[in-house]
C-alpha cells in the first residue's frame, strides 16, 4: 500500500505553531515511507474563512519548505462532489431530513444540561415520514445504535467509542452546505487518503467520520492524534507566551531549519539526538514514537537551535533567509560585501537574523552617529594622533588583506609605542560607529580600503568638534 498523508488547516487565521508541527509529522511520515503529502484547505466556515488566511498557510508551508505533491485543494470547490455522496446516503437510507428548528434543539439542549445529561440530538426525525411541506431541513447521518466503534491510534493505542455516545450528525445543514465532518470523510476517501495525523481535538470527530465511511463502504484510513503544544507556563500555548504564528517567528530571525528542527522535537524523539538534519528526521521518524504527553514550548531552546543553524549551515543558504531581513530593514546590500562575508564574520555574535541585519548595517552604509558611550571613551583628544597614524598607514598599503591590515595595525601601534587597544579601539569605533565588531582585521577588509580612510576622518573631525567646544 502507498502512504498519503494529509494537512488539511481551516483557513480562520495565520498558521500557527501546533498545525506547522501537524504538518510536519505528515509530511515527514509520507517522506519516510516513500509515499505522497496533500495539502487540503478546508474552509467550509465560509464566514470565518479568509483568502489572507489561505495565503498565509501557502506562505508559512513554503516557508518552512514543506511541499506537498497534491493540491492545495478547496472544500468549498467540492460542494458538488459531496452533496451528490449525500443524496446516495439518503437514497439508501443512511440518512435522513430533519425538520427541527434550532430554538427547538436549543431548548432540548438546554433541558438536557439542566438535568444532567450530555446535550444531543434525540433522533426525533429519524424515522419520521410525516414530512412538512416549503419548510428548510437538515439531513442527518442515521449514526449506528448499537455496538461500538474501535480504532487504533498510533499515538495512543487502541481507542473504544461506544456509538450510542454518539448521535446522528448534519451531514447537510438547512441552507445547502456540506458540513465538516462529512467534507473530510470524503476528502479523505477520494484523496486516498492512509494515514492521518491531527491534533487530539479531533478524537472526537473520528468515531463519527469512521462510521460514515463504513456506510459508504469506503476504506479507513489509521489515525494519530497528536498532543497539543503547551507554554513554558503548562498553559495552552497562544500568543501571551510569544510568536505562535509560523510567519512571525521568520519575520523575528529564525531560520526554517531551525524551526523545524525545534518542531519535531516537541513530542518526538530519536535517542537523545537534538539536533535533526531534514535528511535524517525523514530517515528516522515514526509516527509510533510520538509521545502521548503534551510538549511544553521553550524559545530559549528555539533561539539555541537557531544560533547552531546560523553558525553550521553554508552561508550561502543562511544568506538566502537572511536577504529578506536587510530588505526589510532597508539596506542595500548592493553596496557592500556579500552577505556570504557577513555572515562568515557574524553569525557567531547574535541569536537571529534580524539581528544580524541590524548589527550589520555599517557594511553598507556610513551611520549617521557614533555611539554615545563608545565616542567619549574612545574618541577622546588623546585618539587623535594615533587615529591620523593607522589612517595614513592604512591608506598607504598595496594588498587589501585581513592578513596585512593586522600587521599594519600591529606595526602603527608599535611605532607610536602603545598598546594595541590604543590603536584598535578608536579605530574599531571609526569604521563601525560602536565599540563592538569582529575583528578588526576582517571588518576592515570587507569595508574596503577607501571607506575605511573616509570614516577614519569622519572620527578624527569628530574629536576636533571636541576639541574646540
Amino acid at each position: 500500500m502507498s502512504v498519503v498523508t494529509r494537512f488539511a488547516p481551516s483557513p480562520t487565521g495565520y498558521l500557527h505553531v501546533g498545525g506547522a508541527r501537524t504538518a510536519l509529522y505528515s509530511w515527514l511520515y509520507a517522506r519516510s515511507q516513500g509515499g505522497k503529502f496533500v495539502l487540503r484547505i478546508e474552509d467550509t466556515d465560509i464566514e470565518r474563512s479568509t483568502e489572507q488566511a489561505k495565503q498565509a498557510i501557502l506562505d508559512g508551508m513554503q516557508w518552512l519548505g514543506l511541499h506537498h505533491d497534491e493540491g492545495p485543494f478547496y472544500q468549498t470547490q467540492r460542494f458538488d462532489t459531496y452533496n451528490q455522496y449525500i443524496d446516495q446516503l439518503l437514497e439508501k437510507g443512511l440518512a435522513y431530513k430533519c425538520y427541527m428548528s434550532s430554538d427547538e434543539l436549543n431548548a432540548i439542549r438546554e433541558e438536557q444540561e439542566k438535568n444532567g445529561e450530555k446535550p444531543r440530538y434525540p433522533g426525533t426525525w429519524r424515522d419520521r415520514t410525516d414530512y412538512p411541506e416549503n419548510q428548510p431541513y437538515a439531513i442527518r447521518f442515521k449514526n449506528p445504535k448499537e455496538g461500538e466503534v474501535v480504532f487504533k491510534d498510533h499515538v495512543r493505542g487502541e481507542i473504544h467509542i461506544s456509538n450510542s455516545e454518539l448521535d446522528d450528525l448534519v451531514i447537510r445543514r438547512s441552507d445547502g452546505a456540506p458540513t465538516y465532518n462529512f467534507c473530510v470523510v470524503i476528502d479523505d476517501w477520494e484523496m486516498g487518503i492512509t494515514h492521518v495525523v491531527r491534533g487530539e481535538d479531533h478524537i472526537n470527530n473520528t468515531p463519527r467520520q469512521i462510521n460514515i465511511l463504513q456506510a459508504l463502504g469506503a476504506p479507513v484510513p489509521e489515525y494519530a492524534h497528536v498532543s497539543m503544544i503547551l507554554g513554558d507556563d503548562g498553559k495552552k500555548l497562544s500568543k501571551r507566551h510569544g510568536a505562535v504564528s509560523v510567519m512571525q517567528y521568520r519575520d523575528d530571525g529564525f531560520l526554517p531549519q531551525a524551526v523545524l528542527n525545534y518542531l519535531v522535537r516537541l513530542g518526538w524523539s530519536h535517542g537523545d539526538q537534538e539536533i535533526f538534519s531534514l535528511n535524517e528526521m525523514i530517515e528516522h521518524f515514526s509516527l509510533d514514537h510520538i509521545s502521548k504527553s503534551a510538549s511544553a514550548f521553550n524559545t530559549e531552546k528555539l533561539v539555541w537551535l537557531n544560533q547552531h543553524y546560523m553558525k553550521t549551515e553554508p552561508a550561502s543558504d543562511v544568506a538566502k533567509h537572511a536577504l529578506w531581513h536587510f530588505q526589510e530593514q532597508g539596506i542595500d546590500i548592493n553596496n557592500g560585501p556579500s552577505l556570504e562575508q557577513v555572515i562568515a564574520v557574524q553569525a557567531e555574535r547574535v541569536d537571529t537574523l534580524k539581528e544580524l541585519a541590524e548589527i550589520s548595517r555599517y557594511f553598507y552604509e556610513d551611520f549617521a552617529e557614533f555611539d554615545a558611550n563608545a565616542a567619549k571613551k574612545h574618541l577622546r583628544p588623546v585618539a587623535k594622533e594615533n587615529l591620523i597614524a593607522v589612517r595614513d598607514a592604512l591608506a598607504a598599503m598595496n594588498e587589501w588583506s585581513a592578513h596585512n591590515i593586522q600587521q599594519t595595525i600591529n606595526a602603527t601601534a608599535e611605532k607610536l609605542g602603545v598598546g594595541m587597544g590604543k590603536v584598535g579601539m578608536p579605530l574599531r569605533v571609526a569604521v563601525t560607529g560602536s565599540g563592538n565588531s569582529p575583528s578588526l582585521d576582517v571588518t576592515l577588509e570587507l569595508l574596503d580600503q577607501s571607506t575605511v580612510e573616509q570614516r577614519i576622518n569622519k572620527a578624527i573631525e569628530f574629536i576636533e568638534k571636541r576639541e574646540n567646544s
